[in-house]
């Protein structure tokens, strides 16, 4: 059998092991695999000059998912898991199966404050501990108050839609109208439509009785018990706090439009939060927050003029925290067909450009497209697009002609990683007669990477090559560019957008019909090294880097400029590691898993065709 395919096979077997016990607990040491580079200190997250830097001064890229659509269930009351012992097994499925350095950890207000002014402390030791499991595997925790239609209380038994967020006595004291939503296609129109839920919202950024000092409550209580329940390795991990989902106003005031509501309305909550953060002891991590729901959206009479463009200079206290759905593709009206190469270059270029004028990095911490009715066939194409967009601001098709004009690497995190998708028992609305187990469980979503198999195994149902990606993800300087051609599939077609030209004969042939990534960085001279995460299923791997050309790069010191090690946590995932440590110098690096065993002259050809390429593209 080929080394390819015995790798491939591995990955499930390895990972099945790792599951077995649980997972693998972090050693008195530190974490399992743990170098010296991945301490407390490496993992503080902090803004400077437009990016997410860590403790050593690397540039930061955030890769994962959210977890999870769980949470918006009454199933396992507000948690994102059934058992720790789940949240174990996802943290080691979400980095050995989905490559993730990262989730946003979905919280729930009507779980933390069930009733008014108490707030619940066993849902926060029970959060802690699912959130525990991630920061031992290793993985970055981006905590989220999530809401969806403010609140579930809105709905009645018999509703066709259901809410998520706030608790029932904040429901219960604003005499809401019974909710209709009128002639609604898709559950989010109940935003725009619903008068209940319109009502609720307006109430709430009103501080109407109230309700927004309680929930401000809630947070800075929970903000203290993450702090104090965490031991100061753990905390480090915890990237910061998003303190609101998908924020819209219900209804504006006379005279009032889409930016003066941010400026007025939104950005003093914020500054509310940020001043809870500090409070509770999160003065050095800084708030994701997000703007009005529609200013980015891509149909026109969706958009709403918004971003924050009022809030002045946003970090190193704040992040650029947004959302993008392709909506015309999703609506099935306004997009025949599927995405292609660049599809979303501009949309997510947008997202650099505000974040740019905002003095501050950005992430995109919700994307992704059912995988399931009547646009699924879409969704191969457009996650490769989505990926492709956060990778760099150009399509593939001039990527090589101007990496310069790549813009910055944005982070994001893919919606949704469910554990338990297709295998829910959540009785919607309270409802016995209406007991939801397929898809999300939610509104007639279905957009989880993952579920478990007969077996109880957690297990993608995606294409592992186009979420196990290469991607950056700490760099010791500043990328300049970087592109990964990940070669996933539509069917049983492989989409190829990023070919490497003509121009460079002999990388064509070492990269073959493999994936691979190209990074350009300047580097800062720190003894630590670049990090590029490696996919599970890369059978070889060959570096060509003006550093070294390698076919099948040696374990980590730090005297091996190109090199190979696990990534910490001990989930079996792995990392190329590049040590580059004079200050100001540009360097170039390719990774790919196409030549099988490449030969010194055809890696120092390759070498030599990618020196003058970067030399032509300062």
């Amino acid at each position: 059998m080929p080394n390819r395919w015995t790798r491939l096979l591995g990955v499930p077997t390895l990972l099945a092991a790792l599951l077995a016990a649980g997972g693998t607990p972090p050693s008195a040491d530190g974490l399992p695999g743990a170098q010296w580079f991945d301490g407390a200190g490496a993992a503080a997250l902090t803004v400077e000059e437009g990016r997410l830097v860590d403790g050593l001064g690397r540039e930061v890229v955030l890769r994962g998912y959210n977890v999870s659509g769980e949470t918006k269930l009454a199933e396992h009351g507000g948690l994102p898991f059934a058992s720790v012992a789940d949240a174990r097994a996802s943290a080691t499925a979400v980095r050995a199966l989905g490559g993730a350095n990262t989730v946003r950890f979905l919280l729930s207000w009507a779980s933390a404050e069930p009733v008014r002014g108490q707030v619940d402390q066993g849902y926060l030791a029970a959060v802690t501990e699912q959130m525990r499991a991630f920061l031992d595997a290793g993985i970055r925790v981006l905590p989220d108050f999530h809401q969806d239609l403010f609140s579930r209380y809105l709905f009645d038994s018999g509703s066709w839609y259901s809410g998520d967020g706030a608790p029932a006595w904040a429901v219960a004291a604003g005499g809401y109208p019974r909710e209709s939503c009128g002639i609604c296609l898709f559950w989010g129109q109940n935003i725009t439509q619903n008068e209940a839920v319109k009502r609720a919202s307006y109430d709430f950024w009103h501080n109407v009785r109230g309700v927004q000092d309680a929930f401000l409550a809630t947070a800075r209580t929970t903000l203290a018990y993450l702090a104090e329940h965490l031991t100061a390795e753990e905390f480090a991990a915890v990237a910061g706090f998003d303190p609101y989902n998908e924020p819209y106003a219900g209804s504006y005031d006379t005279g009032q439009t889409s930016r003066t509501w941010e400026r007025e309305v939104l950005w003093p909550f914020y500054t509310r939060f940020r001043a809870r953060m500090d409070a509770a002891g999160w003065q050095a991590k800084p708030a994701y927050v997000e703007p009005n729901l529609f200013w980015n959206a891509n149909l026109d009479f969706q958009r709403q003029e918004g971003g924050l463009l009022d809030a002045g200079a946003l970090g190193p206290r704040y992040v650029l925290n947004t959302h993008f759905y392709d909506q015309k593709a999703i609506s099935g009206v306004f997009m025949w067909g599927k995405s292609g190469d660049g599809q979303y270059a501009r949309d997510l270029g947008a997202v650099r450009d505000r974040a740019a004028a905002a003095s501050t990095a950005a992430v995109v911490s919700e994307f992704g497209h059912p995988l399931r009715g009547t646009v699924s066939d879409k969704a191969p194409s457009v996650l490769k697009a989505m990926y492709q967009g956060l990778d760099s601001r150009l399509p593939g098709a001039t990527w090589w002609s101007d990496p310069s004009a790549s813009g910055p690497v944005l982070s994001g995190t893919q919606w949704q990683w469910d554990l338990y998708s297709g295998r829910h028992h959540e009785l919607m609305n309270g409802n016995p007669g209406k007991v939801l187990t397929s898809g999300d469980a939610w509104n007639d979503e279905d957009l989880s990477a993952v579920r478990q198999d007969d077996s109880g195994t957690p297990a993608l149902r995606q294409d592992a090559r186009l979420l196990d990606r290469l991607y950056p993800s700490a760099t010791a300087g500043r990328v300049l560019a970087f592109s990964y051609e990940d070669r996933s599939r539509d069917g049983s077609t492989t989409l190829t957008w990023n070919p490497v030209p003509a121009a460079l004969p002999h990388v064509a042939r070492l990269v073959g019909a493999g994936r691979y990534g190209v990074l350009l960085w300047r580097s800062n001279g720190g003894a630590a090294p670049t990090e590029l995460h490696l996919p599970a299923s890369f059978a070889t791997t060959t570096v060509v880097s003006d550093l070294g050309a390698v076919a099948g790069p040696p374990g980590y010191t730090a005297h091996t400029p190109v090199a190979v090690a696990p990534e910490p946590g001990g989930t079996g995932s792995r990392r190329v590691l590049l040590t580059a440590p004079e200050p100001g110098g540009v360097h170039f690096a390719l990774v790919t898993d196409g030549a099988t065993d490449p030969s010194a002259e055809l890696l120092s050809a390759a070498r030599a065709e990618l020196a003058a390429w970067a030399a032509a593209h300062p």
